[in-house]
């Protein structure tokens, strides 16, 4: 006896509904299950109910396998990398080629290959070098005259700073001579004659006598 087919059409048993929503959606889990296992496919599932139930499966991260379903369903963002990688490479081969002229003149400004360049090739290059020496001579004049400013105010610092010695030398002997004019002076000259007093002393007993 074989098995009876259960036509495909909504179940109007609300309890078999529920029943076989149950079976089937542990089957299609395990299905899904198997088939990520066996492909190494990432898969998301997600499953409302007739009562508004969420059931989900994913095989490695829903959040991701979803994202990744949005930048695919997406044509914007189906463009979107295709013209990064233009624009990235634009801005290489321009890159480039401004690194090849620059070297090529470079090797120029040298002398070097340049046994194919023309009269006027030459010539251009000869006016790119004059021009190139003239900014090269302003810096350079303008360094020294910075160099001869900086050593013109060191020199008048010096020249302050010895004139302030030189005052402070004439200034020390002068305070020397008049402290030692006085030593002499008490020195050299007998007690009577620096002290009034005594002398007033003398002469009264003088006239006495």
């Amino acid at each position: 006896m074989t098995r009876q087919k259960i036509p495909i059409k909504k179940i109007d048993n609300i309890t078999a509904r529920q029943v076989t929503f149950s079976k089937r959606r542990r089957g299609l889990f395990k299905k899904a299950q198997e088939l990520s296992t066996l492909c190494d496919a990432e898969i998301a599932l997600i499953v409302f109910s007739a009562t508004g139930k969420l059931s989900e499966y994913a095989s490695s991260s829903l959040q991701e396998v979803v994202e990744k379903y949005n930048l695919h369903s997406d044509p914007k963002r189906l463009d979107r990398p295709s013209i990064e990688l233009q624009t990235k490479s634009d801005n290489f081969d321009m890159l480039r080629k401004k690194v090849t002229n620059m070297t090529q003149e470079l090797r120029l400004l040298k002398g070097e290959e340049m046994e194919e360049m023309t009269i006027e090739e030459l010539q251009k290059l000869e006016q790119l070098l004059d021009k190139g020496l003239t900014r090269v001579l302003k810096e350079k004049d303008a360094r020294i005259a910075k160099e001869i400013s900086d050593l013109k105010r060191k020199e008048n610092q010096i020249m302050q700073e010895n004139s302030r010695l030189k005052q402070l030398q004439i200034l020390t002997p002068e305070q020397g001579q008049s402290s030692e004019s006085t030593i002499i002076c008490s020195s050299s000259h007998p007690p009577q004659d620096c002290d009034s007093s005594d002398t007033s002393l003398n002469l009264g007993l003088s006239l006495f006598k």
